[in-house]
Order: structure tokens, then C-alpha cells, then sequence
């Protein structure tokens, strides 16, 4: 018996907890040593000493891989982050994905996209790059259900235009990019357009997800008078009740801003698909977008010239993933159906112990096709654009 059964479940959100030396065990030979280590203890009940353990032996022992697969199809009732069955170990994973039950699902990486978008010289950041890319198609290449997400950035065209072929030669389905501006200006900046085009060209989807830009509220907005809450892990580097006020804020802005300098429409075969970045503000979003078009297209000579309406190019050319406290059946009423994605978050705590049975708690009275589409055809949609996988 697995965890999901009944239907076909594709699942937009899944990741790999990073060892702490898998940035450089993955680098060109110029750059091995160069770039950062790391490990994050916070991510999961497992502390420096016995993650440094598991990194010197590769894997979990076999009595914890037995105890872990005796779970069964309550796979996720277990341990989270480092200490669940697949975190960092590709033969492990592909027992837990015979357990979660999961036809297919991208992989994102927790830590290691760090160094990617925030690389001080050009230099690191492409080592950064080719060295996260190699490490995400050597987890996710033996089993086909694995969906590996490469990440790159838009700061330098030819850097871009490089890594999309190396994504794609390395048989990944996607481009993780930041959703932040570049350092050129805007992410919609017709000196871009070869790099989307390459995208869609070698088959690949665009991602934006958590991590792409800042996550916390800027430190002043904290002062308060009071005692720092600490985070909802117990600790201080992952997210507050505050930060989540604003954590759309910048991939909204992102997306805003791809629309309306024409992006999707001079590329419509670009897919992106935006991952736990949350959807509650999606509606919103989409009714914004269409009345600045409506109130302001007399007046500028990009929006008149946009034949699609902001709403006909999101639907046609993204997704999103609700977080899984969200109600996606309000979601659906509020908008469209085929805007939204199943995801699991899995290792990772964010995603519960539970998301199938809270999602499907919210979408009393929403009919079969609806369910469907949010499950797997709405994937679907988006995996037909990765030619590399589809």
C-alpha cells in the first residue's frame, strides 16, 4: 500500500537535502575547494555531529533504511530532513517514492542554490551553477520518476544562454532562476529574450521558488520593542509569521513585471511554473494585473500592445503551488482551476505529515476534473513543455 493511491499524483515540489560537501564534489576541477560548504541543522531534528556522520558514510545505515521503509504507505508520519528515507541518497529515494506513491515529481535543492544567486563574482556563481547542476542530474538519474530542477541566474546573457544547455544536456527538466531583477535590469529586458527562447528551445520550464529572493522581512520591520520570536522551527533562520505577510511580494512583482514587457507574449511556449511561494495571492494578483492593463494601456505603448490579457497569458503559461495549509478549493472558485499544483514539499517539514488528506479537506464540492487538474493535469500541462523528460 502506498501513501497516494486511487489516482495519478504528480508532485511540483520535492527536494534533496544537500551533504555538506556536495557543492564541491560537483565542481570543475578550477573550482573544487572554492566554493562553500554547508549544513543546516535546522532543517529537521538532527544535529551538526550526526549530519557530519551520515555525510562520511553517504547514506543512512541499513537498520535505519528498514525502519524507514517498514513505514509503509505512513512514510510521512517519519522523520523529516536529514533523517528521511531519500533525503540525500538517490538509491533511498527511490525507495521512498515506492511508498509515497508518487507518479512523478521535481526535485529542487534545499541549500545549494545559495552560492547560484548570490555569487560575488561571475566566476563563482557559473561554478556555483555547473557544480549544482551536475550534483541535481546525478541524484534524479536513475529513476525516471525523479524530475531534477537545475538553477541558473539572468545576471550575464552569456552565462545564461551556457548554463541552459548545460541544464539541458545534463537531462534536467527545468531552470531554477532567482525572482529577483537581474544585474542588468529588468527580467523582462529584450536583451533576455535569447535566454527564454533557449529555455523553451531545449525543452526545458522555468521555475521560481522559495529561496529565489529574500525570505524574511528586512530586520527594521522586527523592532518592535519586544523579544525576536524565534522561528517556527525554534530556531532563527528560517521563517516568522511576519515574513509571510510579504513573502510573495517579490515573485509577484517578478511575474508583473515578465507580463507586462511582453515576455510571454513574444515567447508563448514558455512555461513557469512558481513553486511553494504560496497561491493565496494568485487571484488577487491576476485581477491587479488585468485592471492596471485596462486603466493604463491607453497610455503606454507596451501594455496597448499586449494582444492577451494578464489573466490569458498566466493561465495559458503558469502554475502555482498552494502551501498546504491553503484552501485550494477557494482558490479554484476565486480564479481558475487551471492555475494550481499538488506538491508534497517532501523531506522537507514544510509540507506535513499530511497534504494529500488537508488538501482534499478543502475541495468539498469542487468536481472531478477540477480535483483531477490540480492533482496531475495541471503538471501535465507544464511537463509537456520539458522535451528532455516528457
Amino acid at each position: 500500500m502506498t501513501y497516494a493511491s486511487g489516482r495519478t499524483y504528480l508532485d511540483a515540489d520535492s527536494h534533496i537535502m544537500e551533504l555538506p560537501s556536495f557543492l564541491n564534489d560537483h565542481a570543475d576541477a578550477a573550482m573544487r575547494g572554492r566554493l562553500p560548504s554547508f549544513v543546516f541543522a535546522g532543517s529537521g531534528k538532527m544535529g551538526e555531529d550526526k549530519i557530519a556522520e551520515l555525510a562520511k558514510r553517504g547514506c543512512h545505515d541499513p537498520s535505519t533504511v528498514a525502519e524507514l521503509v517498514a513505514l509503509g504507505d505512513g512514510i510521512l508520519q517519519g522523520p523529516k530532513g536529514y533523517g528521511a528515507l531519500g533525503a540525500f541518497e538517490r538509491s533511498e529515494r527511490t525507495k521512498a517514492l515506492d511508498l509515497l506513491g508518487f507518479t512523478q515529481q521535481l526535485v529542487f535543492a534545499s541549500f545549494s542554490t545559495g552560492p547560484v544567486f548570490s555569487a560575488e563574482t561571475p566566476e563563482l556563481a557559473r561554478g556555483a551553477m555547473r557544480a549544482h547542476n551536475r550534483g541535481m542530474a546525478e541524484f534524479c538519474a536513475d529513476d525516471d520518476r525523479l524530475l531534477g530542477v537545475g538553477a541558473m541566474t539572468l545576471d550575464d546573457v552569456d552565462i545564461a544562454l551556457a548554463e541552459v544547455d548545460h541544464i539541458a544536456d545534463l537531462g534536467l527538466a527545468a531552470a531554477w532562476i532567482p525572482h529577483r531583477a537581474p544585474a542588468t535590469g529588468s527580467p523582462g529586458h529584450l536583451d533576455l529574450d535569447p535566454v527564454w527562447a533557449r529555455i523553451v528551445e531545449r525543452g526545458l520550464v522555468a521555475v521560481l521558488h522559495i529561496g529565489g529572493s529574500t525570505l524574511r522581512m528586512p530586520e527594521i520591520w522586527t523592532r518592535n520593542g519586544r523579544p525576536l520570536a524565534k522561528d517556527w522551527l525554534g530556531g532563527g533562520e528560517n521563517v516568522r509569521g511576519k515574513d509571510l505577510i510579504a513573502v510573495h511580494h517579490a515573485v509577484e512583482r517578478f511575474l508583473g513585471v515578465l507580463v507586462f514587457d511582453g515576455v510571454l507574449e513574444r515567447h508563448p511556449d514558455l512555461r513557469i511554473g512558481v513553486i511553494e511561494l504560496g497561491a493565496g495571492w494568485v487571484p488577487s494578483m491576476l485581477d491587479r494585473l488585468d485592471s492596471v492593463l485596462h486603466n493604463f494601456r491607453r497610455m503606454e505603448a507596451d501594455l496597448d500592445s499586449l494582444q492577451r490579457t494578464p489573466t490569458e497569458q498566466i493561465r495559458a503559461q503558469m502554475s502555482f503551488t498552494p502551501f498546504v495549509y491553503e484552501d485550494v478549493g477557494k482558490l479554484i472558485q476565486a480564479s481558475h482551476s487551471d492555475l494550481y499544483l499538488f506538491s508534497s514539499d517532501y523531506p522537507h517539514i514544510e509540507g506535513g505529515r499530511d497534504p494529500l488528506g488537508r488538501f482534499e479537506s478543502t475541495l468539498t464540492g469542487i468536481d472531478e476534473d477540477a480535483r483531477e487538474r490540480f492533482y496531475c493535469g495541471n503538471f501535465a500541462k507544464l511537463r509537456s513543455a520539458m522535451h528532455n523528460v516528457a
